[in-house]
């Protein structure tokens, strides 16, 4: 029982750490190398907002949440938006984005143990006789939240159709009316917003390090590339693939393999089905 709740908060973190990304990616095509560093930046600015300016904490992560849609826009807008179609230049130009932005926060002084942000709530319960904290509890509940949102949002709103037309078919969206830059830059402002959501759900268990900004982008690449980059059904189901092998690991091999797993998913996946689990991109090659 141990094995399968903490399981399925392995899986729930994953799926927090990357369905920004996979958002950004399926309406965009632009793949959004600065995820991990959005997603630490936004932990970094609640921390300003509630411990040095005294916010209350829930109206920090909101304004930190807000700041980073910002952010999200303005990397679109100002960059992103002049190279897509590029695939190389997307990555360097956001990897660069998210490297200048890790590495200002080191300088500003996000070195080390000492920032932290508090739990939601805090304390521990007993679920079906595992004690758990109330913060990976949440975990869950925000990330089954967050799923459910997105999949009404796509599904019957205005705006969340037209991303679904462009992920499906771009050229037929453009051809019915639909800006695709507007879109995008929604949907990478959304994606922003995603990974801070993940970053003040996921970031009270430990401390704000620059280093876990590194971590969740390779994260999020595994889950991306095992399931399919660009399908959200893929997203859920590598994310679950992924938290147990870790689970398993830490468990009967060492922790310090459950970073090794991750990348050896990687490896499998492109050798046996380089699409991924639900990937389209590379089916006619597949076939071929």
């Amino acid at each position: 029982m141990e094995l399968l709740i903490y399981g399925i908060v392995n899986s729930m973190s994953l799926i927090l750490m990357t369905i920004g990304f996979a958002l950004a990616y399926g309406v965009s095509r632009i793949p959004n190398f600065s995820h991990g560093a959005l997603y630490i930046l936004t932990g970094y600015m609640a921390y300003v907002f509630f411990a040095m300016l005294g916010l209350p904490y829930f109206l920090a992560i909101l304004l930190a949440l807000l700041f980073i849609g910002l952010v999200g826009a303005a990397l679109y807008q100002f960059i992103l938006i002049h190279l897509r179609g590029m695939p190389i230049s997307e990555i360097i130009a956001s990897f660069g984005v998210g490297l200048a932005i890790l590495e200002f926060l080191r300088w500003a002084g996000l070195r080390g143990m000492a920032i932290t942000i508090p739990p939601f709530i805090r304390g521990t319960t007993t679920v079906f006789g595992v004690i758990l904290d109330y913060q990976r509890i949440i975990i869950i509940l925000g990330g089954i939240g967050i799923l459910f949102f997105l999949y009404f949002f796509t599904s019957y709103t205005k705006t969340g159709l037209a991303f679904k037309a462009i992920a499906q078919n771009e050229r037929a969206a453009l051809a019915l009316g639909i800006d695709s830059d507007r879109a995008a830059v929604l949907a990478v402002s959304m994606g922003a917003v995603l990974a801070g959501l993940g970053g003040v759900f996921l970031l009270p268990l430990g401390n704000i390090t620059v280093e876990m900004g590194y971590e969740v982008l390779i994260f999020a690449l595994a889950v991306s590339i095992v399931g399919g980059i660009g399908s959200w059904k893929g997203v859920v189901y590598a994310s679950f693939l992924i938290g147990f092998a870790q689970i398993l690991t830490v468990r009967y091999i060492a922790s310090h393999w459950h970073f090794v797993v991750a990348l050896l998913l990687i490896i499998i996946v492109l050798i046996v089905k380089p699409s991924g689990l639900y990937g389209k991109q590379k089916e006619l090659e597949e076939r071929v």
